[in-house]
């Protein structure tokens, strides 16, 4: 049966005496933040609370711990995954960490900027820059995104090739435990070895295991120069030839390298016909693209010239067969624009699909891109599959769309089938059914039939030592 409250519940009188009387209603009074981005996940909640302060995080975690109330922590609510949604159950509280957005310090000597986790990532990236600094993680989302939903995921992003994913950007994190304990690790060292890494630990396990309410983030030297350039290949293998001759010909100035499938480039001429491409539309399920991103120490001439020789060579070996090199800031802004907002506008107005965040070794993306699309073209005739990702880290966002004749109501019938076919092809390569979107509720059910028994229970004795009642974000990555 499903819980029941209203504006008389005793617990909102005390969440309201913590926070204000404005910022403590019930669940009901805020659905926007009950429903997940894709509406896939529509939960309930007996209250929603938005605290100021870490302090009144952990006082607020102390008042709920004591009555043993499950916590849902959300950032800006753009999980791809659900794992900032409320059950259906409704005894949950949600903790809007929104009104956590100062930024604390930045500490240019240290090359590190402190800020809370309600931050929005474009701030983020924002104040760097008003320091002259750079701060790398780059995002769709990050207009809406949080600081600590990007930690809480584990973000990677399309600069992930050259700076790392969210963990690799951070030095150090508060926390506030299960029990409302404020765990300052704000340490702004590169090195530190005194005992167990606690900060990996919460980074990437999607607040169920605390709730981390500021970061200590990294901080790097503006590069003088971007450039970038979008081809056109024959096949997948010849990308993956490219790369390799990229990271050979730029070294550490390779900040990105985006692959895009024939089928997805060839749905957004499609679906999204004022979006401004590279190069007309071209079906064929052999067709790629890529997106290559330079970043340099020296000088535009020097990124120019260098991306000119490299590109020039693979065109003279066969493997590039056309390019563009932007020479204007508008040009290079319509061929991101394409990737970080034309890829998913276009699948968004052709329907829902069964999105799949998933990792691979390098070298076994052309097999398994041939082989699964196969799989799943014999298994359910006229599906679609569209492919784009980061070829740097292997991570790539697998999209299985329905037949164009059918309607959304294909997927009550189709998606488990779907999903467990992708799912255990990746598992057959020797990848991960999770890159960077996170667990959350979407494939906590299916987690442990990926992962060995081992990996599953000793993450379960770390969740049953942090969070012993059972309340950080129930129902997301371990299922009880």
């Amino acid at each position: 049966m499903c819980a029941s409250f209203s504006g008389s519940d005793p617990l909102l009188a005390d969440l309201r005496a913590i926070v204000g009387d404005a910022y403590a209603l019930p669940g009901e009074d805020a659905p926007e933040l009950l429903t997940d981005q894709l509406n896939r996940y529509t939960g309930r909640a007996r209250a929603v609370v938005r605290p100021r302060t870490t302090e009144e995080v952990a006082q607020v975690v102390r008042l709920l711990a004591g009555q043993r109330v499950p916590i849902v922590a959300q950032g800006g609510n753009t999980s791809l995954t659900g794992g900032a949604t409320p059950t259906a159950e409704g005894s949950a509280v949600v903790l809007a960490l929104t009104r956590l957005d100062r930024i604390r310090d930045i500490d240019l000597e240290n090359d590190a900027m402190t800020l809370e986790a309600g931050v929005l990532l474009a701030n983020a990236q924002e104040a760097a820059r008003e320091a002259q600094r750079l701060f790398p993680l780059r995002l769709p989302s990050e207009g809406s995104c949080t600081i600590g939903g990007n930690l809480a995921t584990n973000a990677g992003g399309t600069q992930v090739l050259r700076y790392g994913n969210t963990r690799a950007l951070t030095l150090g994190i508060e926390v506030v435990t299960a029990d409302g304990e404020i765990w300052d690790g704000l340490r702004a060292l590169r090195k530190d070895n005194a005992g167990y890494d606690l900060r990996d630990l919460f980074i990437g396990s999607e607040g169920t295991l605390g709730i981390i309410t500021a970061a200590t983030l990294r901080l790097f030297p503006q590069p003088a120069a971007q450039r970038s350039a979008f081809l056109k290949f024959a096949a997948i293998e010849d990308v993956l030839a490219l790369f390799d001759r990229a990271k050979k010909g730029f070294g550490s100035a390779l900040t990105a390298f985006e692959i895009i499938s024939g089928a997805t480039y060839e749905l957004v001429a499609r679906r999204l016909p004022e979006q401004r491409l590279p190069f007309p539309a071209e079906f064929g399920e052999e067709r790629w693209y890529a997106l290559v991103e330079l970043s340099d120490e020296e000088s535009d001439d020097h990124a120019r010239d260098a991306l000119e020789r490299v590109i020039g060579e693979a065109i003279e070996a066969g493997l590039v067969q056309d390019a563009v090199l932007p020479e204007s800031l508008a040009q290079t802004r319509a061929i991101w624009e394409l990737r970080e907002t034309g890829l998913g506008s276009a699948q968004k107005r052709d329907g829902w699909n069964a999105k799949h965040d998933i990792s691979l070794p390098i070298s076994r993306i052309p097999h398994f891109i041939r082989s699964t699309g196969d799989a799943l073209r014999q298994a359910f005739p006229g599906i679609r599959v569209f492919t784009h990702g980061h070829a740097g880290d292997g991570n790539l966002h697998y999209q299985v769309a329905r037949p164009e004749d059918t309607g959304d109501d294909y997927w009550l019938t189709h998606e488990t089938a779907v999903r467990t076919l992708v799912h255990r092809a990746v598992l057959a390569h020797n990848g991960s059914i999770c890159a960077e979107h996170g667990v959350g509720a979407l494939k906590a059910h299916t987690l442990p039939d990926y992962k060995p028994p081992l990996e599953i229970a000793l993450m379960r004795r770390i969740k049953d030592v942090l969070d012993p009642q059972g309340i950080l974000n129930p129902g997301k990555v371990l299922l009880a």
